[in-house]
């Protein structure tokens, strides 16, 4: 299956804000007037919409300031992680510089006590700070030592904590079938939207599930990205079973014989059993469908998050089935720090970064050039 081809250049909208978090006893909203409605979950009878719907009149709100994507930096994927890893950067070069004043400073206790509450502050958690503090100590205990040798001791110890196998997309599937879950408000929907802009772009046919049914905007929102990627996109009438949006997906994608069928799901909290156990029929729904699929269960987590992306983790992993991370908002958080916990204890491999706005602005992660922007000057 084609993979990698030249990206083509479009505008992406800036994600509508989600709406509130549904309760799981809610009434559902109101059916819409034009969607059909959603059938059982083992043998749906009446399909939803399964052409790109007409595009709203208006766009997603954004304020002026923010509606226009932030430029990709250009250079390779080093500068990009550095443009997204900006603030988490500043942060660090500051706060360890400080800890030298232009000078070498000897390394004993309070300077390692230092270092490690330098650390903590880009949300790397307690057990990664340690790490890199111990690090530090068993090499240069006792020394006098330069800003660079601890800058290269830690970028080198960073880059083997967050050192994962190789973790492209499985898709290996006829289709292959991508669920992507979390949180409301994490960026599941601009995620997928640059997720499937990458695949189109690497000679991939694709075809959009909107399952976050309850949720008007979101519906709205990846109907938008559809059509400006050129993608097939099924819908169901709002408040309808996800399920059955997730099934009629893949039998589109079967029907046309696309190669790639990505699934939005609603937002949800790790906590709320009833909606999680939501997203396991949605497996199971699939899975009678094309065995094996989902073949990628992908959660999004927001970089601002800081340490509470690590209950997310936690949750989503143990009841979705998570094959991997996409790690949204990178270029708006000081906490980027935080995929080392994530690394750390669940060993998820991080698939994707998003790094701004705009369409392109993903890129698949890279251990290396983390580490290097991560702590370079």
């Amino acid at each position: 299956m084609a993979f990698w081809r030249s990206k083509k250049q479009s505008a992406a909208p800036k994600e509508a804000q989600d709406a509130a978090q549904r309760q799981p006893d809610s009434p559902p909203p109101p059916a819409a007037e034009t969607q059909p409605q959603a059938a059982p979950e083992t043998q749906p009878e009446a399909a939803p919409e399964t052409q790109p719907q007409a595009a709203p009149r208006t766009q997603p709100a954004a304020d002026s300031a923010s509606a226009q994507p932030a430029a990709a930096p250009k250079g390779g994927l080093l500068n990009r992680f550095r443009g997204g890893l900006e603030k988490t950067r500043r942060t660090l070069n500051t706060d360890i510089r400080d800890l030298f004043k232009g000078e070498g400073r000897l390394v004993d206790e309070a300077f390692l006590d230092e270092l490690f509450s330098k650390l903590i502050r880009t949300d790397m958690g307690a057990g990664p700070a340690e790490e890199l503090r111990d690090d530090v100590a068993k090499r240069f205990r006792g020394r006098k030592v330069q800003l660079d040798e601890v800058i290269d001791s830690i970028t080198e110890q960073t880059r083997a904590m967050l050192k994962q196998d190789a973790a492209p997309l499985a898709l290996s599937g006829s289709p292959s079938v991508i669920l992507v879950v979390g949180v409301n408000g994490s960026g599941k929907t601009t995620s997928i939207g640059k997720l499937a802009h990458f695949l189109t772009a690497a000679g991939n046919q694709v075809v959009l599930g909107a399952g976050d049914t309850f949720r008007a905007a979101a519906v709205e929102q990846l109907t938008i990205w559809s059509q400006r990627i050129g993608c097939d996109i099924v819908t169901g009438k709002q408040g309808a079973d996800p399920a059955s949006v997730a099934f009629q997906t893949v039998d589109r994608a079967i029907q046309t014989g696309a190669d790639v069928a990505i699934i939005d799901t609603a937002g949800r909290l790790q906590t709320q059993g009833k909606l999680m156990q939501e997203l396991d029929k949605i497996r199971r729904v699939v899975g009678k469908k094309i065995d094996g699929a989902p073949h990628e269960v992908l959660l999004v987590l927001d970089a601002t998050a800081g340490q509470n992306a690590l209950s997310q983790a936690k949750g989503f992993s143990e009841v979705a089935g998570c094959t991997g991370i996409i790690l949204a908002k990178l270029d708006g958080s000081a906490r980027g720090g935080v995929i080392l916990p994530i690394r750390r204890q669940f060993k998820l491999p991080v698939k994707f970064v998003g790094l701004g706005e705009g369409i392109e602005d993903i890129a698949q992660f890279d251990a290396d050039s983390f580490a290097k922007a991560l702590f370079s000057d």
